[in-house]
Order: C-alpha cells, then sequence, then structure tokens
C-alpha cells in the first residue's frame, strides 16, 4: 500500500509532468482550478490549485475533501502511482470506477486531451 508521502511525491511528478507537456495537452492543463485528490484507502485528501500547468497542493489533511473543489479526483494510493507511472491506463480506470474524476462539463472536456 502506497504512504501519504509516496502519493505526494506521485502528484509532483504529475505536476512536472503536465509543466512540460506541449500542445494540445499543455493547452488542456492551463487552467486554472481548484483540486483535491482523495486517497481512498488512507483516508487523506490533497488539496490545492492547478494553475499554469502546475499542481500546487496547499494542504493535506485526513478525511474526505472538507469543500467542493473544481477538478475532484478519487482513487487508492496505489492506483494514483500507477497511473503516474504509466502503469494503469486512465480511461479504463475510470469507465471501471478505480478512477474517480468529477469537474463541470467544460473542464471535463478540456481534461480529456490530459488523459
Amino acid at each position: 500500500m502506497a504512504t501519504i508521502e509516496e502519493c505526494r511525491a506521485a502528484l509532483g511528478r504529475l505536476s512536472d509532468n503536465m509543466q512540460s507537456a506541449e500542445g494540445d495537452v499543455r493547452d488542456a492543463a492551463a487552467l486554472d482550478r481548484s483540486v483535491s485528490c482523495h486517497i481512498k484507502d488512507l483516508d487523506v485528501t490533497f488539496a490545492g490549485r492547478l494553475v499554469d500547468g502546475r499542481i500546487e497542493v496547499d494542504d493535506t489533511f485526513p478525511g474526505p475533501p472538507r469543500d467542493k473543489a473544481q477538478i475532484r479526483l478519487a482513487l487508492t494510493g496505489d492506483d494514483l502511482l500507477a497511473l503516474v507511472d504509466g502503469e494503469l491506463n486512465f480511461a479504463k480506470a475510470w469507465g471501471s470506477g478505480r478512477v474517480k474524476l468529477e469537474a463541470g462539463l467544460r473542464d471535463l472536456f478540456r481534461l480529456r486531451k490530459l488523459l
């Protein structure tokens, strides 16, 4: 089972990957939105913002998200690590319910380029 530190590091790698992306992927990541990532098996939430293609984690706290972020992700720690490492296909994981992504319709259309 992934640790909180490993999950935070994975979010950092995801942020780095998004920051270095080019073309449509870079454009899709260039949102300014509040974000939360709930790690279900650890029952911890990382909260922050997606700004200029980077995920800035401002807070980590126990339990589910306290506020409704504009972009919400929920998954296990192991699935987060597998997604960031390219070992888990996001579309299949989302379609099967392993990963939950919630956002407004306009944001979902932009984010699909990232996924």
